[in-house]
């Protein structure tokens, strides 16, 4: 056991004691981000607020753009989603819990293709291409990104796309020195598979509180 802590931590090697840190801190509030999203609880967005502006660093440290990129935009709908998740439909009940319109089936696709197209221009813009890296970054930024866009609208769908999203990120951060990332989503993507159970059993249910 010890053996495989020592190979795992020793991709930290050199790694400033400040990083490790903000990553750790970072991957905590991640964890309860994604906890009270499955929750359906209104936390989920101060936690992935917090979470999400430290990752805005932590990946330009480590250049990866597309991830830095969606992280900001995380940033920014985490904002759009609190706002959408409060507003009320009557008195006592908040919006519910929906699938995915043929709309918005088609905004998602733009969404999808829009977020590839400008990461491609970003890599290009700052020759920051990294092998094999950068291309797996832009498919997985552009995942999120609709992710992310779904959540903030309460839609049942946002969870496949955070499952896939995670699934192909967990060796892209392990090959790329971030071992607590890695593991955080092996974690995000458990939880997430928890989150879609969760979610459809309250689908188009209309919560009275948001605090659970």
């Amino acid at each position: 056991m010890n053996h495989i802590f020592d190979w795992v931590f020793s991709q930290y090697q050199g790694v400033p004691t400040e990083l490790i840190v903000l990553e750790f801190i970072a991957i905590i509030f991640g964890l309860l981000s994604v906890w009270y999203s499955k929750r359906e609880n209104i936390l989920v967005y101060p936690t992935g607020i917090i979470s999400t502006a430290i990752y805005v660093y932590l990946l330009l440290v480590y250049q990866l753009l597309g991830d830095m990129l969606i992280n900001a935009y995380y940033f920014s709908m985490s904002i759009y989603g609190w706002y959408l998740w409060t507003r009320k439909i009557d008195q006592t009940h908040y919006i519910p819990i929906t699938r995915m319109t043929k709309k918005e089936y088609k905004m998602a696709g733009v969404l999808f293709v829009s977020a590839i197209v400008l990461l491609v221009v970003v890599y290009e813009l700052s020759d920051k291409w990294e092998s094999w890296f950068s291309y797996v970054d832009i498919l997985t930024t552009a995942i999120f990104f609709v992710g992310m866009w779904l959540m903030a609208k309460k839609k049942l769908e946002n969870w496949t796309y955070w499952i896939i999203g995670d699934i192909i990120s967990i060796p892209l951060y392990f090959l790329k020195g971030m071992v607590l990332s890695s593991f955080l989503y092996t974690a995000l993507t458990i939880i997430a598979i928890y989150g879609y159970i969760a979610w459809k059993k309250n689908l188009n249910k209309s919560p009275q509180r948001l605090l659970k």
